[in-house]
């Protein structure tokens, strides 16, 4: 069995998943996909040495920031790695917050290799949206999911014909359990506050600094929450406390974004994180997994 532990950024996946690691015989296997990316440890809260307590971990620092990955990329990496788990008597631990990664990964989706890719940072994103609805009229993409919106008019631009055109599967490929965390959005919302501060005291600022000083300014760089924010400071177009303001608002509204995607792509059997005795919630989802598997 596969075991996917999902579920908003802040809320204790990376904890979760080393615990049952630990009590199934796991490796866990990355499914974020900033987390890929070397050198982006504190923006993209990346599991540290020290956290993995020795647990194999896989498709985490395999790509350089300036390189591409994409969806179709993570499918076939993950997969091997999957199959690889499998073969040795291991349980493959899916652990991260990008959806469309943990569905491409399990499900009998196909993408294409994209043989070419474009820059698209001219374009705001009411420009792209335009773009993307005139090849594409029956896309449901977001207009503000700018990566999707991208991937979209490129898949266009490499196929000659919309995305919305695939056939998609809800089949799996693999036997899953989709664990989902999740807690009160008040304490969703303090602990992304907290967070960043916590990411601010590690080094935060210091790590955002490297990558503007070298003046890159990839799509792996620019997407995620919390960079772009601080390289508008060093600009001097914002100040810090606005930049830190605006990753923790951001923050919050992505949290919202995963919650309403998960409910809708995947079949998730949520659980109430008690941060105040973690291993209760542990307890719980290893009982889950144990009832499914017998």
């Amino acid at each position: 069995m596969v075991i996917v532990i999902t579920g908003p950024t802040a809320v204790g996946k990376t904890k979760m998943s080393i615990e049952l690691a630990k009590c199934f015989n796991g490796e866990i296997i990355n499914a974020d996909s900033t987390q890929v990316y070397c050198k982006m440890n504190i923006g993209t809260a990346k599991v540290t040495e020290e956290e993995k307590e020795k647990i194999p971990h896989h498709l985490f620092d395999i790509k350089d920031v300036t390189e591409e990955y994409t969806v179709y990329d993570y499918q076939k990496d993950c997969r091997a790695c999957i199959e690889d788990i499998i073969s040795r008597g291991k349980t493959p631990i899916l652990v991260g917050g990008t959806g469309l990664y943990i569905k491409a990964a399990l499900y009998d989706y196909n993408f294409n290799l994209e043989n070419q890719t474009y820059n698209y940072d001219e374009y705001s994103n009411e420009e792209l949206y335009d773009m993307l609805i005139q090849v594409d009229p029956n896309s449901d993409i977001h207009i503000n999911n700018r990566k999707r919106v991208e991937r979209a008019i490129t898949y266009y631009r490499n196929h000659n014909k919309p995305m919305s055109s695939n056939q998609k599967s809800d089949n799996l490929l693999y036997d899953s359990l989709f664990i989902g965390l999740t807690t009160d959005r008040t304490i969703l919302y303090e602990r992304i506050n907290k967070r960043v501060d916590k990411m601010v005291e590690d080094g935060l600022i210091e790590e955002a600094k490297y990558f503007y000083d070298l003046k890159i300014n990839s799509r792996a760089i620019m997407t995620p929450i919390c960079y772009k924010e601080l390289f508008m400071y060093f600009d001097g177009t914002i100040s810090l406390n606005e930049a830190l303001d605006l990753i923790r608002q951001r923050s919050r509204k992505y949290a919202k974004r995963q919650y309403t995607w998960f409910n809708h792509q995947l079949d998730v059997k949520w659980f109430t994180v008690d941060f105040i005795n973690f291993n209760n919630t542990v307890k719980k989802v290893k009982e889950e997994i144990i009832k499914k598997t017998c």
